[in-house]
């Protein structure tokens, strides 16, 4: 099967002369020319086109183009590359609408000033931090999560989160041990709670991998300052620390 030059110019919402300009810079020759001199293109030629008109739109320039062609030694590789880009970009799309709709939601119901936190995304602020630790998956999975709850159950998960905050610091000051099983309570309770993040090893019931996540974790809430104080002062860390490794040791 194949086209003339007008047929496939229609149907890709471009010129005959932009094909044309494509043949004499040789990034898209016709597959044949008729003896009227017409230029024709099978479907080979218009797979090649589908994939310069992908790198056109992602602003790359026409020499960049031939070159990335130039280099490739297999079709389906490219195609697959351009399909992984294409993913990549509707998924930041995606990630862009539900970013607006939690803005929608908030101005509508009177949000309060620091809604900015809320729609940072759970641990946008720490990408870098968690893909390393955990991997890409780990992060994307979480950051999904959270921008796929509504307004409501956003804030339900934050009021969650700072109730087992104060539940812990209030033990700290109480001055129970950390293997006391109050401590290993909230323990237990701490640890469900990051159960329920999608792509953690919690979540998903590694064992080993969960052990270590908890144990670092712990470790980070004192040697990180950003966590630090989360738990009042440096005593109140170092508590949870020691109740969530002992827990981690002994319980999971």
């Amino acid at each position: 099967m194949e086209w003339t030059i007008q047929e496939l110019a229609a149907r890709a919402g471009i010129t005959s002369r932009t094909l044309r300009h494509y043949d004499r810079v040789g990034l898209l020759a016709p597959s044949r020319v008729g003896a009227n001199g017409y230029r024709y293109y099978n479907p080979t030629a218009v797979a090649r086109l589908q994939r310069i008109l992908l790198m056109r739109q992602l602003g790359m320039g026409l020499s960049a183009i031939a070159e990335v062609l130039a280099d490739e030694v297999d079709t389906c590789d490219g195609l697959r590359a351009h399909i992984a880009t294409l993913e990549a970009e509707r998924d930041r799309i995606e990630r862009q609408i539900r970013s607006v709709r939690h803005t929608l939601e908030a101005l509508q119901a009177g949000a309060e000033p620091r809604m900015d936190v809320m729609l940072a995304g759970f641990n946008d602020r720490y990408k870098d931090e968690v893909i390393s630790r955990w991997g890409e998956p780990a992060f994307q999975a979480s950051n999904d999560w959270w921008h796929g709850k509504t307004l409501d159950q956003q804030r339900a998960w934050k009021q969650d989160t700072e109730d087992l905050v104060a539940a812990w610091v209030a033990a700290a000051k109480a001055g129970v041990s950390p293997i006391s099983e109050h401590a290993q309570s909230l323990a237990a309770r701490h640890v469900q709670w990051l159960s329920q993040i999608p792509g953690t090893p919690t979540a998903e019931g590694d064992r080993e991998r969960s052990i270590e996540m908890v144990q670092g974790l712990a470790a980070m809430y004192v040697e990180d300052p950003r966590f630090t104080g989360m738990y009042d002062d440096a005593a109140g860390a170092a508590f949870v620390r020691d109740a969530l490794q002992a827990y981690a040791r002994t319980r999971m």
